[in-house]
């Protein structure tokens, strides 16, 4: 059975929120059709498609897109964004410094609420 790219890529889309939805390829998928979707996801990423390849990596699972993704996002200070593509990729060292940054911030409004309260 065949699979249509574009029923395959429309179906993995990942709402616009900070949600979790799948770290998983579709199953269905061979080897073969993961590389071919995944020189078409560079395609559209070096052509500047960023949101294209996104949805490509997503369905493929290909984690070293993910992080490209993420970093195009992460220079575009879209934190959160970049943070689900690392979280997505697996990928703990572009992680846990977002993690720092995040529980320092969270940090520091607990300690002004302390000196707020006193």
């Amino acid at each position: 059975m065949a699979l249509n790219f574009k029923d395959v890529v429309e179906e993995k889309q990942i709402p616009d929120g900070f949600i979790k939805v799948t770290d998983k390829p579709i199953a269905g998928l061979s080897s073969e059709q993961k590389a071919i979707l995944n020189r078409r996801g560079n395609v559209f990423f070096n052509n500047g498609d960023i949101e294209s390849a996104r949805r490509i990596y997503l369905t493929t699972g290909y984690s070293d897109g993910l992080i490209r993704v993420g970093d195009e996002y992460a220079k575009k200070k879209q934190t959160l964004k970049a943070l689900k593509m690392y979280t997505l990729a697996h990928s703990t060292s572009k992680t846990g410094p977002i993690y720092e940054k995040i529980a320092a911030t969270i940090g520091s409004l607990l300690k002004a609420d302390d000196e707020s309260i006193d």
